[in-house]
């Protein structure tokens, strides 16, 4: 009866915060954030400035916002080395809350998004839960979103899950992290290497994409 309770309690919850969500992602003061904008306000923050930053990526699953955006901010407002550990910590923590949401409690509503990715479509038994986040977090082309609410419906472990997405997300942080902190001098040798990196990420992203999704035809 108190498990019964408690679902009810937390269902509850998740639809009350996810209409507050879709209204607030209606307003014009969302849609028209920039980069700019977002740095600016971490900047207003002082020393909160980190805490906020991970709390805006920790609840960026529940906002229909680009990931990219917060993160290339966050790269202008702390440098690429402290803007990589915080994205991975708050990427961590936001992926973490879509998995235990599509898990256990909004399996209906995120079930529509987890037929977009034929990565996880018959693969539950054959391979390994790891190794198939690990390559879905190295391909930023499946959206992180969509990748933390459908492994959720699958029998990956949370551990396996983590794990696999501090490692495999670490190459696009890297990339957008280090674009964002090299925006403030645009034309020199480290911006171009950092647009040269984005583009090799993007192209290798759709070529390993194309590839798995034939081999997924095939099988």
């Amino acid at each position: 009866m108190k498990s019964d309770k408690k679902v009810k309690i937390a269902l509850g919850l998740f639809v009350a915060f996810m209409v507050c969500m879709f209204f607030m992602n209606k307003t014009d003061a969302v849609k028209n954030i920039g980069i700019s904008d977002i740095r600016s306000f971490i900047d207003s923050k002082g020393s909160l400035g980190p805490i906020v930053y991970v709390v805006l990526l920790t609840l960026l699953p529940l906002l229909l916002f680009p990931d990219s955006l917060i993160v290339i901010a966050g790269g202008m407002a702390f440098g690429l080395g402290w803007g990589t550990v915080l994205t991975s910590i708050g990427s961590l923590l936001g992926g973490m809350i879509s998995f235990y949401i599509s898990r256990y409690v909004g399996k209906d509503f995120v079930q529509k998004y987890a037929k977009d990715i034929s990565a996880f479509k018959g693969k539950n038994n054959k391979v390994n839960g790891f190794f198939l986040i690990l390559i879905l977090r190295l391909i930023p082309m499946f959206p992180f979103k969509v990748v933390s609410y459908s492994a959720g419906l699958t029998n990956v472990k949370a551990k396996d899950f983590a794990i696999a997405t501090v490692i495999g997300s670490m190459p696009g942080i890297v990339v957008y992290t280090n674009l964002g902190d090299k925006s403030s001098d645009i034309g020199s040798s480290g911006f171009c290497i950092s647009i040269a990196l984005l583009i090799a990420l993007t192209v290798g992203s759709i070529f390993v994409k194309k590839r798995l999704e034939r081999k997924d035809e095939a099988s």
